[in-house]
């Protein structure tokens, strides 16, 4: 059994159902004809989240047989993904959805058309143009992660033929400007907050550059800035997808699919012809197109206003899944824990973040209507965390912890602060700040040691720390003074805001020695 199959005269179509494989529902020759001609959607970043979720919604809505046209896929930054995970398939993938209840639903993607390298030394670039200047383009999307948006002096300068993807996409849009300053909708689908803005501002500085030089006519900014032609809606995309596994490769393998090879790129880039990802999935897209958009609302998708995917962005990232994933991940390094649904077994950790989600952090909860936040909350400690098929791990959510805790323990006791409620309701999260100066340690519960996850902050965060010896007796514990305090960590002073001697209080229990760490969560989890 391999993908190619599909597409030969004597498929067995019965053969894949019986084993439980969905076959697309659509004409796929016909939806690649009808998308060359006229192409609605061109996608940036070919990676696995892509083609686990938006391609596999396209693809839902494809087999409604509502729809006609497929998503065309531009990597900007690996082209070794289009040559070794694209081409060898004919642009076909597996999606293999992990269930928490141990079952699989293993799906054929066929809704992407075309495989395009974004740089002007392939051919492919002629053709991304001949697409842009298409009347027919709807909407151009994005999953390259936060740090593809960036830009630099040296890229700005570089004129029309600029390295970084928002250069290569603003003269590509310089393309469609020329060509009649055709509408467009430019949607971000990258988990990071307003992510819409980070696109915009990064569009904008190469055509502003690019103006100041005399490169392109003011008019073509205009454009840009014009809501009636562009927009750069927000979304929230909530879906795990780790790197193809090897309990994957091995189930394939069982039903005699062959297409199970892993794939690593000279850029390191990890991908296979089939993408694992869990079950659960949340796109809430801010519905502000100009021309006319894909329905990926037959696929699940949530179309709704800016405020309201603001509001679900809050409720995820301070109430509803973030704060949980980093207060289990804290705990679960010292506690020797290397992935998290081994962690959701353990009745401390599980009942931990349960307490801080209902009880501590929901009286404060952004409700943005169209998601419940019990039940998204509900989601997250029933099924997500605890899926033994996934993969992941504490030591991964634990990276650049210094960046994300203002976010998703600060917001909520700010807003405490703010309506005037009892903060002493406020235990476990406390707990979970504490938790952070015995981290920094870098010692396990068993005083064992261990390596922190990479920070940018974290050698003067240890360092802070350092005076800190545990099971020592009566130590000076004022250096905490210096961590607590820290404004650009926590969001606040948390002396300020009447916590800090409580945290301090914590911290102290967590260093009393070998095996403190489990008594110190299991006391204050019991309590509360």
């Amino acid at each position: 059994m391999k993908l190619l199959d599909i597409f030969s005269s004597g498929f067995d179509a019965a053969e894949w159902e019986q084993k439980g494989y969905q076959l697309p529902k659509f004409d796929i020759a016909a939806v690649r004809e009808k998308t060359r001609k006229e192409p609605t959607w061109v996608h940036f970043g070919g990676g696995n989240i892509f083609r686990a979720f938006p391609a596999s919604m396209l693809n839902d809505a494809l087999n409604t047989g509502r729809y006609d046209r497929g998503v065309i896929v531009a990597e900007t930054f690996d082209f070794e993904v289009v040559d070794k995970a694209y081409a060898p398939y004919d642009n076909l993938s597996l999606s293999v959805a992990l269930k928490s209840d141990g079952t699989v639903e293993k799906k054929v993607i066929a809704s992407v058309t075309e495989a395009l390298k974004a740089d002007y030394q392939f051919e492919d670039w002629n053709r991304l143009v001949e697409i842009f200047r298409a009347p027919s383009l709807q909407m151009i999307s994005f999953t390259i992660t936060e740090k593809g948006y960036g830009y630099n002096e040296a890229d700005l300068a570089r004129g029309l033929k600029p390295i970084f993807a928002l250069g290569k996409v603003t003269a590509l849009l310089f393309e469609r400007w020329n060509a009649g300053s055709l509408p467009l909708t430019i949607q971000s689908m990258d988990n990071c907050s307003h992510n819409g803005d980070r696109v915009k501002a990064g569009v904008m500085a190469y055509a502003e550059r690019w103006v100041k030089d005399g490169l392109v006519p003011q008019a073509f900014l205009n454009y840009l800035k014009d809501e009636t032609k562009i927009t750069f809606p927000w979304s929230m995309i909530d879906k795990i997808t780790p790197r193809p596994h090897s309990k994957v490769k091995a189930m394939l393998a069982e039903d005699g699919f062959e297409d199970n090879d892993y794939i690593e790129t000279e850029k390191h880039t990890f991908t296979a012809p089939f993408v694992n990802a869990e079950e659960t999935q949340y796109l809430v897209i801010e519905d502000h197109y100009t021309n006319g958009r894909p329905p990926l609302d037959l696929g699940g998708a949530l179309y709704t206003t800016r405020e309201t995917v603001d509001k679900v962005e809050t409720m995820k990232v301070t109430t509803c899944l973030n704060p949980l994933h980093t207060a289990m991940s804290i705990y679960g390094c010292m506690l020797g824990y290397t992935l998290i649904s081994a962690e959701m077994a353990d009745p401390d950790i599980r009942s931990f973040i349960q307490k801080i989600g209902y009880i501590e952090a929901m009286p404060v909860v952004t409700d943005p209507g169209v998601l419940n936040p019990y039940e998204f909350i509900g989601a997250v400690i029933g099924r997500r965390l605890p899926n033994p098929f996934m993969p992941d791990a504490p030591q991964r959510i634990a990276m650049d912890t210094s960046q994300k805790l203002a976010i998703r323990f600060g917001e909520t006791i700010k807003k405490y602060i703010a309506r005037g409620l009892d903060m002493e309701n406020l235990q476990l999260i406390p707990l979970v700040l504490a938790g952070y100066a015995r981290y920094l340690k870098g010692i396990q519960d068993d005083g064992t040691p261990f390596e922190p996850s990479p920070d940018p902050m974290l050698a003067e965060l240890q360092a802070i720390v350092a005076p800190l010896q545990i099971g020592k007796a009566d130590q000076d514990y004022s250096c905490l003074k210096a961590l607590y305090s820290r404004k650009d960590i926590f969001g606040l002073d948390l002396y300020e805001a009447g916590l800090g001697e409580k945290i301090e209080g914590m911290v102290k229990e967590l260093f009393a020695g070998v095996g403190a760490v489990r008594a110190t969560l299991h006391k204050y989890v019991e309590a509360r």
